[in-house]
This record gives C-alpha cells, structure tokens and sequence, in this order.
C-alpha cells in the first residue's frame, strides 16, 4: 500500500502563475493576509476547509496545494 504525506506548499508558485498577491487571495477567502503568508512560507499548513476555498479561489484541485510526498 503506498502512504503519502504533504510536504512544502505550494501557494508562492500557485499565486505567481494565477498573477494574484497574497493580500487579493487574502481577500478571495476572508482569511488574513497574515494566514495566507503562514501557509505560503511553509509556518502552517492548511486545515481541510481552508485548503478547499484556496483551491476554490485559484481555481485548481486541493492537491495542487501541496507537495506530494511518498513514506517507505
């Protein structure tokens, strides 16, 4: 069975091709700008709902949040 567990986020990446700032998505959510810094500078990671309007409002699957990493 393989096991997979989230690594880096990637909203910096995410953010730069959809040309929208973390304040815009800030603004797109209702979350703070502060919290969209902390998920994009890897200090937090998403809850389930938080990453589902993220996705929602860059317009991309929750998968694509994170990185995917594989655990022996």
């Amino acid at each position: 069975m393989v096991k997979l567990s989230r690594g880096r986020c990637r909203l910096k990446y995410l953010l730069t091709k959809s040309k929208l700032t973390q304040a815009e998505l800030a603004r797109r959510t209702g979350y703070s700008r502060q919290q969209v810094s902390n998920w994009a500078n890897n200090r937090e990671m998403m809850s389930f709902d938080a990453a589902a309007t993220v996705a929602n409002a860059l317009n991309c699957h929750m998968e694509d949040l994170y990185e995917l990493m594989l655990l022996p």
